[in-house]
């Protein structure tokens, strides 16, 4: 078990946001921020007598018995007297060496940085302002690694705006690519591409990561986390290179933290919430780190949290998850979108419409809220108001992922196929792991009646997201239209793995297709569980009526032979209120006559024997 959060777990997080925010990392000097408040302003306070932090932190005892040697990771200092820390957790033979620089090298680069201060300073307040060209201009005459990440991100970051208001150019014409064109990328990588400095790896595995060499930006992310930790971007890059959960198992003994460890923890439920993949595992990995001894009051965490239960569709848990976040801070829009997406499930109009109404005020031109207030005209059945705001938060950033599904969803409630279509190649483009984009692109083209294209698009969703029911029935559904009954059978037979084990439509729907094959034993079988369920759940005869009378008629016209158990069926239809009553009534005398037959038959034979 991991040792809790202590004082310098609460340093490094300090430093984190310093150091993040020096070289323009807004949204993980934001993350490291939101986790440090989380904690007690008592753990905060004594964690300052710590002073610098080291770099890395093991959250797991010592213990002497551990097969890997002890590693001691040192830390530059900032004045004040360097700090160590001794880590015998059991680490992945792989796993890359936490070493830092020798003092003299740290010394040489603290007299440059403090050199650099006045730049450095000019230059944030240029970043900050999104002047980036001018941020690398006057960074020219610096020194030091800092001033020398902030130049290259500030490059990068102006070749990217670039690349955007070329691609933004050619909107709606055939020349326009898929995504976006940096090609900047490769002279960038090669101004990077022997650092050994965790930032400047963190740069490394970006560029790659754009350049789609994901095992080379794999391996710069982990040595960059393996000389600073606490950089949250560094993290995303990471998650970003994965494709599903079995990735993911086999990345994490690799990691240089051991598993136990908050970070490693963080990383893993936000790459399965990416994924769309989170399981009950990961929801007690979220309770974990909001007890005392983690980061109790992180609305971050409790975010994580609540969209692990939106994945898991526990609809009504995660409400009450994210009505416990905005109560502590009414103002916070991160994730508000998924909340969005709940009130719309859950069809709560009026909460949706009061949240659209406050987060509009609040910050109109933030993709989520844009988000938020398509799923309200989408619930009201507005699609084209629909369309315009999810339109509009897609404007507001490209790659925002939801926006574009919602978009193709919207577009599919008005039947314009092909501006779904479009829509959901968008979101494909994007990202390319989120079923959501491929379930709705084999919606399309279903709408359109091409039944070997919709087969194709199911058959990348279901690759995702492989316990899907809605997706195997969806498969189901085209290879019924295409009359390949066998293949309809077994995507429906996949669908009962994951759905809920008293469901009776899909065993409906297998029952009638054997039943059209002529497979009158397994049809009967599937009705036969209907009527178990049912029972079960102390239903009306009504609701199961129907698959009585399929059982029925197998025993008595199928070769089933069991008259007794198709007359005790018939009977409780005829004397139900169902729609069956007629044919069970018919039934019931032709099974009558036959039993007559049959006693007949069976008194003569016994004759005939007493008469030898």
């Amino acid at each position: 078990m991991a040792l809790p959060v202590d004082g310098d777990t609460v340093v490094a997080l300090r430093d984190a946001v310093r150091d993040c925010a020096d070289r323009g990392l807004s949204y993980a000097s934001k993350w490291a921020s939101e986790l440090l408040l989380s904690l007690s302003a008592s753990k905060r306070q004594l964690s300052r007598s710590h002073g610098r932090s080291p770099l890395f932190q093991s959250s797991t005892p010592a213990r002497s018995h551990s097969p890997q040697p002890s590693v001691i990771f040192e830390s530059h200092t900032s004045g004040a007297a360097t700090s160590s820390t001794t880590i015998t957790q059991p680490r992945h033979t792989h796993a890359p060496p936490m070493k830092l620089q020798e003092p003299a090298i740290q010394r040489q680069e603290l007299e440059w940085e403090a050199e650099d201060e006045d730049f450095l300073r000019t230059a944030r307040s240029f970043v900050e302002s999104r002047e980036f060209l001018r941020a690398v201009h006057w960074l020219q005459p610096c020194k030091s690694a800092k001033a020398r990440f902030l130049s290259i991100y500030s490059q990068y970051l102006a070749s990217e705006k670039k690349a955007l208001r070329d691609w933004y150019k050619l909107d709606n014409t055939r020349h326009q690519p898929a995504v976006p064109i940096n090609a900047s990328l490769l002279d960038l990588l090669e101004i990077v591409k022997n650092e050994v400095d965790p930032w400047l790896l963190f740069l490394k595995a970006l560029f790659l990561r754009r350049l789609s060499r994901r095992e080379e930006a794999i391996e710069s992310a982990i040595l960059s986390i393996a000389g600073y930790p606490w950089n949250w971007s560094t993290w995303t890059v990471l998650g970003e290179c994965l494709g599903d959960g079995e990735e993911l198992s086999s990345l994490l003994p690799l990691l240089p933290l051991p598993p136990t460890h908050p970070l490693v923890q963080l990383f893993q439920i936000k790459t399965l919430n990416s994924l769309n993949s989170p399981t009950d595992n990961e929801l007690g990995l979220c309770d974990r780190l909001l007890s005392d001894d983690f980061f109790p009051r992180s609305l971050w965490i409790m975010s994580l949290r609540a969209c692990v239960l939106y994945h898991l569709h526990d609809f009504g848990q995660a409400e009450v998850q994210f009505k416990k976040i905005l109560a502590i801070d009414p103002y916070r829009i991160d994730d508000i979108d998924v909340y969005s997406n709940i009130l719309y499930v859950t069809e709560n109009n009026l909460l949706l419409s009061k949240l659209a109404h406050d987060f509009l005020a609040l910050d109109k031109d933030r993709p989520e809220v844009c988000c938020l207030v398509g799923n309200y005209y989408s619930l009201r059945t507005e699609h084209e108001k629909a369309i315009k705001y999810f339109r509009r938060a897609t404007q507001l950033d490209r790659t925002y992922l939801s926006a574009w599904t919602l978009m193709g969803h919207e577009y599919v409630e008005l039947k314009n196929s092909h501006a779904a279509i479009e829509a959901y190649r968008k979101a494909v483009d994007v990202n390319r792991k989120d079923y959501r984009a491929w379930y709705g692109l084999g919606q399309a083209y279903e709408l359109l009646s091409m039944h070997e294209y919709a087969l194709h698009y199911y058959q990348h969703a279901t690759a995702l997201r492989p316990y899907d029911v809605r997706i195997w029935q969806a498969q189901a559904i085209c290879y019924e239209e295409m009359r390949r009954l066998r293949e309809a059978i077994e995507c429906l037979k996949r669908a009962l793995i994951g759905a809920d084990s008293r469901e009776t439509t899909i065993h409906l729907k297998l029952a009638r297709l054997h039943a059209e094959l002529e497979e009158y034993d397994e049809a009967a079988a599937y009705h036969k569980r209907i009527i178990e369920v049912c029972r079960a759940d102390n239903k009306p005869v009504t609701e199961y009526a129907k698959s009585a009378l399929h059982v029925a008629r197998y025993h008595l016209m199928h070769g089933g032979g069991d008259l007794h158990l198709a007359k005790q069926y018939l009977e409780m239809i005829a004397s139900s209120n169902a729609e069956e009553v007629g044919a069970a009534t018919e039934l019931l005398k032709r099974l009558r006559a036959q039993l007559v037959r049959l006693e007949a038959q069976k008194h003569a034979a016994s004759g005939e024997v007493e008469g030898k």
